[in-house]
């Protein structure tokens, strides 16, 4: 028979997948710590399915003799599809649940997993509707052990990138631009 707590226990029903993740290589001690530890770049916006493969991830990047398991994960409502408050994460060499907490005060796109030690790792989450080329350069930005930039800032680089467009297709407005000129560019001196 289960318990309370088990019932209210979220269970991943597939394996937990290899995160995309980036993380900042390890400082040396006494340095001063950095806005992010990295950054991740979930494939949905179930937890359920995303978080149990991050959670495992993150275990293993620490110190080798330093296996402390991640406890509580700290999440942004508007980030994700569900909350559950509790998430089982089935690993190679145990079985344990998470405490997920979620709240709407959090910046946009921070995810903060806190270990049982107390140690935490704070992590951009990138937009799972991101491209590519976008999500790995926002990536290797908040893992650059020089970033200072916190989650708000690197997303709005994101929104404002050069050639980013939301449009269908890709295009953006000189290339439409080029479209509705016969192939030609307004403005361009060679065309006139």
């Amino acid at each position: 028979m289960w318990t309370t707590t088990e019932r209210r226990t979220t269970i991943s029903l597939s394996p937990p997948s290899t995160p995309r993740l980036r993380l900042r290589p390890a400082a040396p001690s006494g340095s001063v710590r950095t806005a992010l530890d990295g950054a991740w770049w979930p494939r949905s916006a179930d937890p359920a399915a995303e978080l149990p493969g991050l959670i495992l991830a993150l275990q293993d990047h620490g110190p080798i003799d330093d296996h402390r398991p991640i406890t509580h994960v700290l999440l942004r409502v508007d980030d994700w599809a569900s909350r559950p408050r509790r998430l089982r994460i089935d690993g190679p060499a145990d079985t344990r649940v998470v405490r997920l907490s979620w709240f709407d005060s959090l910046p946009a796109g921070l995810l903060t997993a806190i270990h049982a030690d107390g140690r935490r790792v704070d992590l951009l989450t990138v937009p799972v509707s991101t491209t590519r080329a976008e999500a790995e350069a926002v990536m290797e930005l908040a893992s650059h052990p020089a970033n200072h930039l916190h989650t708000p800032g690197l997303l709005a680089a994101l929104t404002t990138a050069p050639g980013r467009t939301d449009r269908p297709g890709g295009q953006n407005a000189s290339e439409d631009a080029w479209e509705s000129e016969g192939g030609r560019l307004r403005g361009d001196p060679a065309t006139r």
